[in-house]
């Protein structure tokens, strides 16, 4: 039969006839997976998953029916519209696809009188779930911008994801870093997420052979063409680079610059020739976060990237095919925004004069609030006027003169330990404005995932709540308030309590589930939750979280307020060492957010000793199930011996908790007087 259609085939060819492939026909299937998140006795809220089980879909539409007198609300990460009892929610313009294997979880908070039963059955895209495959017609993929075009193709790789800690594992092995092997199917997880551009970092070092070829092992080459290919098929825009080696290698160039370079350039001509008829969607970053050892200062620092980069250019540039004009990524030093960095990187673009060149920086927010420490709790004005100034001199340096920048990492720092090391409503506070800004200013934003964020295997994310405002801040803005956290105490009157409301250009909706006048009241930007409503949601008042409620704003995502019953911490005695000390607390309900350490003479204590507050997981960490707060060996090495250090515990709440730690050679002792 295929050699009868083939024959026919050239046939027709033959006779000048256009030979027109039938469409191809996707196979719809899925389950669905409804969770109700909270339920008030009018209010409620709900998430509902979608699994395809099916070929890809793009772009996907939900339909459900109500059993009951049920009316939605406020939905996110889709367009809820509802026609009496029936609902539809149809793919938001930032994840339009749906691929094989993978899920994306919608929600919503919604009304209801009577029963408040889940819908007993659900369609995607006109299939039923749980029945059998049906074709559907594939749509056709939107055309690309022309490669020539480096602005245009920078605006259509918004937004990108980092493929960190895989390909970049400076050990043996994409898996030697503990993440688990590449697979296609992680990949068209991330493309239904939304990411239109993926960036796959690559370390090579532990790969070459010896000068003066420095022959790229067969192996890896292969595994990394073949990462991304998938990546292409997927539809994504991809970068790749030299990663680790910056640290690893190239980093002593300037005592060693004859042999780096040569090194460096193998790398690249191999890298080049192996590439050099890939798709124009195929990216070359130069070198990740480029860094010398040795330097006498700015001026050679400079000198010796812009070699690297000018090399990096005629290298990919003269290995011909598609890499005549292939659009290629130059980094700044340190990948850094300041105004020195940016100028330097101004001069090699300026004397490279190739229209297929792009900038590349990276943000990780200003320092002390991007690992906690000196205080740095919260997203306030310092932290917004560091990021508006990394943005505005980025967008001043390249995108005013028309030189496309992409944000090739962003995040921040304290994430390197776990996301927990910046507070929740702060950490959604700082990305929501980052997504808003960098979208102002036109410039292309790939988020930093070293498996923390979206589960490699898991294909789901770790925090949704975060998720959602990050893929909301790719096309909106998203209303917040000073806090998404309100304490009541656990014993006693319950008073209001008030938040200040950001709207971020939105409008305030209301607070699902709640009644303005008798629940709260609005007066300007403050909302106010009344006595009584606090007091309901409390409930018997068990320590830590009794009731989560939304504020709705006009577009973006709802702002969750957790109503917290607590007392102040407690804090007992304990003897331990160096390296094995920790503060037996209960918590009680509280959180803890930042700890000072002073000697008794007033001067600080501890790492950092610029400040009295230390870093949140370095000095310190806090063992919600254990009930203990854990001060850290690298704590005890930088404080002095028979002095008395007094702590004072800040918990998210207001209040303070003082303890004592004296450490006498290894032996430490902690007192609560």
């Amino acid at each position: 039969m295929k050699r009868l259609r083939l024959t026919v085939a050239v046939l027709l060819a033959t006779l000048g006839v256009a030979v027109i492939p039938p469409p191809a026909q996707a196979a719809v299937a899925c389950s669905v997976t409804y969770t109700k998140t909270w339920d008030s006795g009018g209010g409620f809220g709900a998430n509902i998953t979608i699994s395809n089980v099916g070929d890809p879909v793009s772009p996907w539409t939900l339909r459900f029916a109500w059993p009951g007198n049920q009316q939605v609300g406020l939905g996110w990460n889709g367009t809820w519209t509802q026609s009496g009892q029936n609902v539809t929610v149809t793919a938001p313009s930032y994840a339009q696809s749906l691929g094989s294997g993978a899920s994306v979880t919608v929600g919503f908070n919604g009304t209801y009188s009577g029963a408040n039963a889940a819908p007993s059955s659900y369609t995607l895209n006109g299939v039923t779930c749980g029945g059998n495959p049906s074709p559907s017609p594939s749509p056709s993929p939107s055309p690309s911008p022309s490669p020539s075009d480096a602005l245009a193709v920078v605006t259509a790789m918004q937004p990108g994801w980092n493929l960190g800690n895989s390909l970049d594992a400076t050990g043996q092995g994409e898996t030697s870093w503990g993440n688990p092997a590449i697979t296609p199917q992680l990949l068209d997880n991330i493309r239904a997420q939304g990411f239109n551009s993926i960036r796959i970092p690559v370390t090579w070092g532990q790969y070459l052979g010896g000068a003066p070829g420095y022959t790229i092992s067969p192996a890896h080459l292969n595994r990394v063409k073949e990462v991304v290919g998938w990546a292409l098929a997927d539809g994504f825009y991809v970068m790749i680079n030299v990663h680790h080696d910056s640290w690893q290698w190239i980093n002593t160039m300037p005592t060693d610059r004859t042999n780096v370079l040569a090194k460096y350039n193998a790398v690249w001509t191999q890298i080049a020739a192996a590439f050099r008829d890939h798709s124009p969607k195929l990216l070359f970053e130069s070198v990740n976060e480029p860094q010398f050892t040795g330097a006498s200062g700015d001026a050679q620092n400079a000198s010796l990237l812009n070699e690297l980069n000018t090399s990096f250019r005629t290298i990919v540039r003269n290995s011909g095919g598609g890499n005549t004009n292939r659009l290629l990524v130059l980094p700044t030093l340190h990948t850094s925004a300041d105004q020195a960095r940016i100028d330097e990187l101004n001069s090699t673009f300026l004397a490279l004069d190739d229209p297929n060149l792009m900038a590349t920086v990276h943000f990780y927010g200003y320092w002390p609030f991007s690992v906690n420490v000196a205080g740095g709790t919260r997203f306030d004005t310092t932290v917004q006027q560091d990021l508006n100034g990394v943005v505005d001199r980025v967008y001043n340096g390249f995108v005013s003169r028309g030189i496309p920048v992409i944000m090739g990492e962003y995040g921040l720092l304290g994430f390197d330990r776990h996301t927990g090391t910046v507070q929740q409503g702060e950490k959604l506070k700082f990305f929501e404005y980052l997504g808003h800004y960098a979208r102002q200013r036109g410039i292309t934003t790939m988020l930093w995932d070293n498996g923390q964020h979206f589960g490699r295997t898991s294909f789901q994310w770790s925090d949704p709540e975060l998720a959602a405002q990050i893929k909301s801040s790719w096309t909106t803005r998203s209303g917040t308030a000073s806090s998404d956290q309100v304490y009541v105490p656990r014993t006693g009157t319950i008073t209001a309590k008030s938040l200040t409301l950001n709207l971020n250009g939105t409008t305030f909706q209301g607070i699902t589930g709640l009644t303005q006048g008798a629940d709260y009241t609005v007066s300007g930007s403050t909302l106010t939750l009344t006595a009584s409503a606090l007091t309901r949601l409390a409930g018997s008042r068990a320590y830590g979280v009794n009731a989560n409620v939304s504020a709705r704003f006009s577009t973006g995502v709802p702002w969750r307020i957790s109503v917290i019953t607590y007392d102040t911490p407690q804090v007992a005695p304990a003897t331990g060492t160096t390296s094995a000390f920790a503060i037996p607390t209960s918590f009680r309900g509280d959180q803890l957010a930042t700890m000072e350490a002073k000697y008794a003479d007033g001067t600080f204590a501890g790492p950092h000793d610029w400040t009295s507050f230390k870093e949140f997981d370095v000095a310190f960490a806090p063992d919600y199930t254990g009930n203990r707060i854990t001060l850290t060996p690298a704590f005890f090495a930088e404080v002095a011996d028979a002095r008395k250090v007094t702590l004072t515990l800040h918990f998210w709440s207001g209040a303070q908790v003082t303890y004592h730690v004296t450490k006498s050679g290894t032996t430490v002792t902690g007192t609560t007087t």
